[in-house]
């Protein structure tokens, strides 16, 4: 069966060589990225594999990945969520968000640098991503993971990448086919891959139940862009998403919602008692006159949990719960009185419990789900303890996502000839992706930095050729790099203004005020 998709290197076809056999090993892969093992010790074909995958059905993470997607509707959980995309995505201009950080690439040329930003750049087009990065990034991030189907002409593949469309979750997986055997000489069970791809189905990815794939497509690898959350489940064999640990939580906040709201309604109103009078009727008359006259005025209200409505036939809210208590003759005849409303109608602790655990349970400061904090831009010291938790938790998550724009670049880097695979695992060290910043954070804790570091390069400089030396100082209190220094040197130098031509000697001219200035003024400031 002929694999979907177009591959980087040349179709490797079966070796018998005693150099190209596997390697074995007795430990099977733990990748986090959730793929599921096929073992083929005893499969008869492509149809005739089992998905190994330990009870953790792909049809239970489709699943799963729709319940992510329903508790993100929730929303405290989309406020959460949106706090969320708006600090790790910030498109504020027409300016793309992202851009390629190459100050640390060494070993290739002025001409190459250049040409990776440029098809950087490109990768940023195809994907759209100054208009759709809010939504990529907050669909990774609910769902857990992504793919893209890179599409390329495989006639004209120097091109490069034609187009690169979004696949989705719930409908493609990747797969890793292993062989198990056991060792003659130690009785060991040794697996080893021997294939990986990818499956996708239209309607479902794959069903364990029926025990093979159905009318699944099989895709090559390198045809994928495939990023994963990085988190996984117990067993670390599924991969979930950040918003696995809310799940719960979620639900138990919308609980609780509900109950408030139908406690309010069943306790708000006073509710009446009628003591109806019912003479010397006996006892089953007096019930059935006491339920004619309940049936006239009666109205009962049902609250649906679904929509927040109350569901009422008459649509009349005249009557609410009343009690209706028969009365016989000798007694006061018939009354009415009315019970109290509820006194604690206005508590809602519970709720705001449930809202800050849920907070907490996404890494989001709880001080943002209070509305009657303003925006304060102070210094870098009165910024709390979990701003700073919340922006290192971004910074994590941007690290991850990058992997979506830099697999991309690799596949059209390859395509175009402007490097090779093993160039890539050097450049891939030494490159990273920028992310536009807006919540003055950063800049707030860079210019504090800088601020106490003039302080202290005050304080010493009188001790600066005594006890320190400028290098010292440089690199100990400026923390200047040896780049950092010889290139602000240059600076420095090219910035020197030159030195002003000799108009004549002023020294007997007099000042506006009249007095002289004795023709002594300094060619250069001191020190320069």
């Amino acid at each position: 069966m002929k694999i979907f998709g177009f591959s980087l290197t040349k179709d490797r076809e079966p070796s018998t060589a005693v150099d190209d056999k596997p390697l074995k090993t007795f430990a099977p892969s733990l990748d986090h990225d959730g793929t599921a093992v096929i073992s083929s010790a005893n499969g008869a074909g492509y149809y005739g594999h089992y998905v190994d995958i330990d009870g953790t059905a792909i049809k239970n993470e489709a699943d799963l990945i729709i319940k992510y997607r329903q508790a993100a509707a929730q929303p405290d959980c989309d406020s959460a969520i949106m706090d969320i995309v708006n600090a790790a995505i910030v498109s504020d201009d027409n300016s793309a968000p992202v851009s390629l950080i190459m100050d640390d690439l060494q070993g290739f040329s002025e001409d190459i640098k250049k040409k990776i930003i440029t098809e950087f750049e490109n990768v940023v087009s195809l994907l759209n991503f100054t208009e759709n990065g809010h939504e990529l990034f907050r669909r990774w991030y609910v769902d857990g993971r992504i793919y893209f189907h890179v599409i390329v002409d495989d006639k004209k593949k120097k091109v490069g990448i034609s187009e690169i469309r979004e696949i989705e979750s719930t409908k493609i997986k990747k797969v890793r086919e292993v062989t198990t055997k056991i060792d003659k000489a130690t009785g060991v069970r040794t697996t080893a891959t021997t294939d990986e791809y990818f499956i996708y189905n239209e309607n479902n990815v794959i069903d364990s139940s029926v025990g093979h794939v159905g009318n699944a497509i099989k895709i090559t690898p390198d045809s994928i862009i495939y990023v994963p959350s990085g988190q996984l489940d117990e067993k670390r064999k599924s991969v979930i998403s950040h918003l696995h640990k809310a799940l719960k939580l979620v639900n138990q906040l919308s609980m609780m919602e509900d109950s408030l709201v139908i406690y309010r309604i069943s306790r708000a109103p006073e509710r009446r008692i009628f003591y109806v009078d019912v003479g010397n009727l006996p006892k089953g008359k007096a019930e059935e006159y006491v339920q004619s006259i309940m049936s006239k005025y009666r109205n009962k209200l049902v609250y649906d949990a679904q929509t927040g409505e109350i569901k009422d036939d008459r649509r009349s809210m005249s009557m609410l719960e009343d009690f209706w208590l028969p009365r016989k003759e000798g007694g006061k005849g018939t009354e009415i009185t009315t019970l109290p409303g509820g006194d604690n109608l206005g508590q809602i602790e519970d709720v705001l419990h449930f809202q800050k655990k849920l907070y907490r349970a996404l890494n989001v400061p709880v001080s943002r789900l209070e509305s009657e904090t303003g925006f304060n831009l102070g210094r870098a010291t009165e910024i709390s303890r979990d701003e700073v938790k919340f922006h290192k938790f971004i910074a994590r998550l941007r690290q991850k996502f990058s992997y979506v724009l830099l697999d991309a670049l690799r596949i059209q880097l390859i395509l175009k000839g402007i490097i090779t695979e093993g160039d890539w695992k050097k450049i891939r060290e030494n490159v990273s992706v920028d992310y536009a910043e807006d919540n003055y954070f950063s800049e707030l804790k860079e210019f504090e930095i800088l601020r106490e570091r003039l302080n202290i390069l005050n304080e010493v400089s009188n001790h600066v050729g005594k006890y320190y030396s400028n290098k010292w100082v440089r690199s100990n209190i400026l923390r200047q790099t040896e780049q950092d220094i010889e290139r602000i040197d240059k600076e420095i130098a090219e910035e020197e203004p030159d030195e002003p031509e000799d108009e004549g000697d002023m020294g007997d001219e007099e000042d506006a005020d009249g007095d002289s200035d004795g023709g002594k003024f300094p060619a250069k400031f001191p020190g320069k």
